[in-house]
């Protein structure tokens, strides 16, 4: 990119500016999490090849990703976005937008799509990062915050995402726990974090690694400091805690990939007052249950649809009807619908009702046609994180993704670089 933009695009700029204030008036503090709106669905990134891919890339290498989403019955206008750089514990850094990006704070999102012969309307809008508009120029956690035209204080959506440089390399082993209490339930990676150039003085302050199982907040270990420094490489080894983990079970399933008739796990279909509906087979309570291996997405979902091949525009929305059976409602917590569908929060929205009469949890989720993984997670009141594991089971032998992220403070910069990013499976390795 050369820097350079059209008159038009100065003068929306301009014009923005004046009707939303100034960019002070955005919360300095991100470490709360993510965002949307009710309305917005069917929230993911995707790269070259990868249509599941986690939300990271490191332009070095020419890497490039989209952001997709849908809103539900809006205006089907253009929308507006800003990035943020972020420190590595998610507060906006001391950075002025010049020192990390090369463009304008905010822009427009332009290339969006009406859905086409579907029950329920929508517009799909993806954005590809980095595009003509703007460029990253250091690494780094960053924030993208969408809007409405006119309305900066009521975003539509924010999602984390990951710019790495590539200047470390790390290499991951998986042990199984030795820890008494976790030997069959947890998972533990041994890291290792070669250094490079890197200008180390104090490895154990300015070098940290964040731990996350399948892309998830929920899962994650952030801000580990290194267990042994060698000569060019930290460690973090299994004697300690800080990586040992849940392994949880494999997903749940479902495909609606087709509202015609029933296919994986849906025991009915209908359409009813202008929206069609899936109900999927009762689920059984797997805690105590032996380890099965089953291939699953590791919590994402497919948006797909059999009868086209431009699913992202000709898909409809289907209301999912999720039921458990259970003995007794559990007392202190609540149990929600979890996956990557639902961006792995726990709100009103896949919280379930337990119904009495009919001994189960009972909820349902408007979701657009695909292949969809889940689970079932109780979350104890005044907590926002998943504990025990209730109707899921948990074995150290489940297969997960981890992604490894090491950040590097440089006393000489003002922020905190992300130098390097490695995705390793339990089973596949790196």
């Amino acid at each position: 990119m050369t820097g350079k933009f059209t008159t038009i695009k100065i003068l929306s700029f301009s014009i923005a500016c004046l009707l939303t204030g100034t960019f002070s008036s955005f919360s300095q503090d991100f470490s709360s999490g993510e965002h949307c709106a009710p309305n917005v669905k069917s929230i993911w990134f995707e790269k070259e090849g990868w249509r599941l891919a986690y939300p990271f890339i490191q332009p070095g290498a020419g890497e490039e990703m989209i952001l997709h989403f849908d809103v539900i019955d809006g205006d089907g206008g253009t929308l507006w976005y800003r990035i943020t750089h972020c420190d590595r514990d998610w507060n906006s850094s001391d950075l002025f937008t010049s020192d990390f990006l090369e463009g304008f704070e905010e822009n427009q999102i332009t290339d969006y799509l009406p859905s086409f012969n579907t029950k329920v309307n929508y517009t799909h809008y993806s954005l590809s990062l980095p595009n003509d508009d703007i460029r990253f120029l250091v690494s780094g956690n960053y924030l993208i915050t969408v809007w409405a035209y006119g309305e900066p204080d009521a975003p539509l959506l924010t999602r984390r995402f990951f710019v790495s440089e590539g200047s470390t390399s790390t290499a991951v082993t998986f042990r199984r726990p030795m820890k008494p209490g976790t030997t069959e339930t947890h998972q533990q990676a041994e890291i290792t974090v070669s250094l490079g150039a890197l200008p180390v003085t104090d490895p154990y302050r300015q070098v940290t690694v964040t731990v996350m199982q399948n892309g998830r907040w929920d899962r994650a270990r952030s801000s580990l400091t290194p267990d042994f420094v060698g000569s060019g490489r930290v460690e973090f080894n299994t004697l300690s805690d800080k990586t040992l983990m849940p392994g949880g079970n494999e997903f749940r399933y479902f495909d609606i990939k087709t509202i015609r008739q029933t296919r994986q796990n849906v025991r009915a279909t209908e359409y009813v007052n202008g929206l069609y509906h899936a109900y999927l087979i009762p689920s059984d309570d797997r805690e105590f249950r032996q380890y099965f291996y089953n291939e699953d997405f590791n919590g994402k979902y497919w948006v797909a649809m059999e009868e086209s091949d431009e699913p992202d525009r000709d898909a409809d929305y289907v209301q999912v009807y999720f039921t458990l059976p259970a003995h007794r409602e559990l007392p202190g917590g609540s149990v929600y619908v979890a996956g990557a569908f639902t961006g792995w929060r726990y709100g009103p929205e896949n919280m379930m009702r337990w119904n009495a009469s009919r001994g189960s949890y009972e909820a349902s989720l408007l979701l657009k046609q695909g292949w969809y993984n889940y689970e079932y997670l109780f979350i104890p009141s005044g907590s926002d994180k998943p504990e025990n594991f209730a109707f899921e089971g948990s074995h150290w032998e489940t297969e997960n993704d981890y992604l490894i992220l090491t950040y590097f403070r440089d006393p000489t910069k003002r922020y905190d670089r992300l130098t390097g990013i490695i995705l390793a499976n339990t089973r596949s390795g790196q």
